[in-house]
């Protein structure tokens, strides 16, 4: 599957520039700190986990890298571009993308006219009245993600009868589109049956090598699976980071987070 050119990220890589690098963003409501000295570098093509509890200010920091929300403070870089004051559309035509915790999408439409709309919407030819011809390059596109994503048999079904898991999966296919070079998912795996999770799993972990992301997980058995490094979250700041070795077996993160022990 190919969904976005991968010689700039492997450049980054071997230049030792970010696909992220958050410098002391803070995210302040008030007199409520919901983030506070977050710096975080996170590098072409790496899979990042960050954990915490209900409240440690994940999807807070998701919404202020998207630019839902303007850091009250820091800077933010996208591959070595300072986008902190940029809004979420320009985030997204450089290639930022993410999902919800929320499942938000067209349910009248159908799988395949889902995912190629979301091709459509980011392509230079987003606002041509023309119907698409057969060599359709988005269409083709649509086509590689629907099967990239499990979803080959669904692919003409109406996306309001899909199951839960299956609509999480139509929302990875959405965050596909259009050539991502960073992606963020909030809470994929949530509400999802075991088996949805394994293919979850499968799914993520099958995604083109030049194709970072960071995954926010109550599910420790997915995050740690589908990650390179961790960064665990407490009271809106940096508590812990490490491989998910270390962080799964680290005594503190057991206490607090594990309630003791991770089986």
């Amino acid at each position: 599957m190919t969904v976005a050119e991968p010689g700039l990220a492997t450049r980054l890589q071997s230049t030792g520039a970010h696909a992220l690098d958050l410098d002391g963003v803070g995210r302040h409501f008030g007199a409520l700190v919901a983030l506070s000295g977050i710096t975080m570098r996170i590098g072409a093509g790496e899979r990042r986990a960050v954990l915490g509890s209900n409240g440690a200010g994940k999807t807070t920091l998701f919404n202020t890298i998207t630019g839902d929300f303007l850091p009250s403070e820091g800077r933010i870089r996208f591959f070595g571009e300072d986008i902190t004051d940029l809004p979420t559309h320009e985030r997204i035509r450089r290639g930022l993308r993410r999902t919800y915790q929320i499942s938000q999408l067209f349910g009248s439409l159908s799988v395949l006219d889902s995912v190629y709309l979301a091709c459509r919407g980011v392509s230079r030819r987003r606002f041509s009245l023309l119907r698409p011809r057969r060599d359709d390059v988005n269409m083709a596109q649509a086509e590689l993600i629907v099967h990239a994503t499990h979803l080959d048999d669904d692919r003409e079904r109406q996306v309001a009868t899909l199951s839960h898991g299956q609509q999480r999966q139509l929302e990875i296919a959405l965050a596909l589109a259009g050539a991502p070079r960073f992606i963020l998912f909030d809470e994929p795996a949530a509400g999802l049956s075991p088996t949805e999770r394994r293919d979850l799993v499968e799914i993520l972990n099958a995604l083109p090598s030049h194709i970072g992301y960071i995954i926010i997980e109550h599910d420790l058995d997915v995050a740690l699976r589908v990650s390179d490094y961790v960064s665990m979250m407490h009271g809106g700041e940096l508590f812990k980071e490490g491989t998910p070795d270390e962080i799964e077996q680290d005594p503190q993160v057991q206490e607090i987070y594990l309630g003791g022990g991770h089986g």
